[in-house]
């Protein structure tokens, strides 16, 4: 109920009474005003005043909570159940944590804080309270396992779609699984999964966006970049988390209706910040430079060599480079 409180008031734009409020939701007066002092405790600035009732105020704040969240949400199923926590070892270890218990379809983990955030290959991915969003979403598809690659095209896409939303930055996707911003690194998203036989148990899909960081470690600064680096100012983290999850359901739906990526494809190359230029593949046990030649309907990066030939490469224990630097 107080998600959907707060959502009832920003979008009122004016005072909404409290018995309105009783009568929409089926609670006490008790129960509206309860909700209301935990969404003020919470950092929501709601003035109240008697005979007129509750009213929203834009304060310009970073109000990062679960209520925040789904407020801005128009999803049906992504995020509705939402795991919001202060700090967790790594949001994708939650979502698996979560996945054993029994959580449902399109289940959203969100963190202020890891302590042992992961990313690919096995890498480490340190972050600190309010420096991004840090999140998991937990997937229990019924298509077959090798459709599974494609998911995180799929959410760079959606990732693509809200920081350029919320920020206007001209941001691109770095195959397979980066966001880049004048050439270094804004996001980067991991994803895992569990199968069984010949199915899927689940897939979790975790993104981690560099929003507030004021400074990386000499070793990344060439590399990695930030939402504040580049424009030298914030952003919230309850709008941006949810503009990602509202482009992914969009992007994911279209994609369960041919379980290939041909209706994203083209949509998908555009943004791609590989396309039309010389990299790198690194490979176990080779190694090639060739013109990335976008994506084909599954995913795959099309390369082409030297020799004129198109090389399909696979995401996985796969890193292209750019010949001349990261992208």
């Amino acid at each position: 109920m107080k998600t959907e409180i707060l959502k009832k008031l920003k979008m009122a734009g004016t005072y909404v009474s409290g018995q309105a409020l009783c009568e929409e939701f089926g609670v006490s007066r008790t129960a509206v005003w309860k909700a209301v002092r935990q969404l003020q405790d919470e950092g929501h600035a709601i003035e109240a005043v008697r005979n007129r009732g509750y009213l929203y105020q834009e304060n310009g704040g970073d109000i990062y909570t679960k209520a925040g969240i789904q407020s801005l949400l128009h999803t049906k199923v992504t995020a509705q159940n939402l795991a919001f926590y202060e700090e967790t070892d790594s949001t994708n270890n939650q979502a698996r944590r979560l996945a054993e218990e029994g959580a449902p379809d399109g289940t959203l983990v969100v963190a202020v804080q890891q302590t042992a955030g992961k990313g690919r290959r096995g890498r480490g991915w340190t972050t600190s309270g309010e420096d991004g969003v840090w999140m998991s979403l937990l997937l229990r598809p019924s298509f077959p396992t090798e459709a599974a690659s494609m998911l995180t095209l799929i959410a760079a896409m959606a990732v693509q779609r809200g920081i350029s939303q919320m920020t206007g930055l001209d941001c691109k996707i770095k195959w397979p699984n980066d966001l880049v911003v004048d050439g270094k690194k804004i996001c980067g998203i991991l994803t895992e999964m569990s199968t069984e036989s010949d199915y899927i148990r689940y897939v979790v899909v975790g993104i981690g966006i560099n929003v507030g960081v004021r400074e990386f470690p000499e070793e990344l600064r060439d590399k990695a970049t930030s939402i504040y680096l580049c424009q030298k100012e914030t952003v919230g983290r309850a709008p941006l988390a949810a503009a990602v999850m509202d482009a992914w359901e969009n992007y994911y739906n279209i994609f369960q209706k041919t379980l290939d990526l041909q209706n994203l494809r083209e949509e998908y190359n555009r943004e791609l910040v590989n396309t039309g230029k010389a990299v790198k593949v690194l490979t176990p046990g080779d190694e090639y430079i060739g013109i990335a030649r976008g994506i084909d309907p599954w995913g795959k990066l099309l390369v082409e060599t030297e020799d004129g030939r198109i090389r399909e490469v696979m995401s996985g224990e796969v890193s292209v480079r750019g010949v001349y630097g990261y992208v």
